[in-house]
């Protein structure tokens, strides 16, 4: 049973892949262009999740 979910499951990745190929070549050749400051903005957030996740461990020791 566990080597048919197995397979089942990489049948399914493959078709998502397959699926998704299109969508994801229309993204990159239409998609929006990185302006000056997107990387901060996006920094910001992940940078303050990171904290948050050092304060829960130290909280938990």
């Amino acid at each position: 049973m566990e080597l048919f979910l197995k397979i089942t499951a990489a049948i399914l990745f493959g078709m998502m892949l397959f699926f998704l190929w299109p969508v994801y070549k229309h993204w990159q050749e239409n998609g929006p262009k990185a302006q000056k400051g997107d990387w901060a903005a996006a920094i910001l957030p992940l940078g303050a999740v990171v904290v948050f996740v050092v304060l829960l461990v130290l909280a938990v020791r």
